[in-house]
């Protein structure tokens, strides 16, 4: 069975802040709306990403480093 990473092109927001919670505060810090949307559960990071004009590299690996710090 393949675990998740919070880099997985299709994992929806929703399951990646409930996996690793220490990742809201990116979301937070970029002013995104994702935390608590209705659509966070159908949106992956590129979509986000898309909607919020963020670099997409740059912004997986803020989350990367949240996720796993050490």
């Amino acid at each position: 069975m393949r675990h998740p990473r919070p880099d997985d092109p299709d994992l929806p927001l929703a399951d990646l802040m409930t996996r690793w919670p220490q990742t809201v505060p990116v979301f937070v810090r970029h002013r995104m709306l994702c935390v608590g949307c209705l659509v966070s559960p159908f949106h992956t990071v590129m979509d986000a990403c898309t909607e919020y004009d963020l670099d997409e590299e740059a912004f997986l690996a803020e989350l990367m480093q949240a996720a796993d710090p050490g």
